[in-house]
C-alpha cells in the first residue's frame, strides 16, 4: 500500500508551519506561545512523515 498521498500532504503542512513560524519571528514581538506551538506541530508532522516511510 502506497503512502505517497498523505505523506505528499503531510509535507505540504510541514512547509506551511515552517512558512508561519517564519512570519511569526519576523514579527517586532514574536508570540512564544504561537512559537512553541507550531513547533510542535511540526514535529508532530516531521515523525508522522518518518513514520510513513519506515512503513514501506
Amino acid at each position: 500500500m502506497t503512502h505517497q498521498p498523505r505523506l505528499n500532504s503531510l509535507q505540504e503542512r510541514h512547509a506551511s508551519l515552517d512558512r508561519q513560524l517564519a512570519q511569526e519571528g519576523q514579527r517586532p514581538a514574536p508570540d512564544a506561545g504561537t512559537i512553541t506551538r507550531l513547533k510542535r506541530e511540526k514535529l508532530r508532522l516531521k515523525e508522522e512523515m518518518e513514520r510513513l516511510r519506515a512503513a514501506r
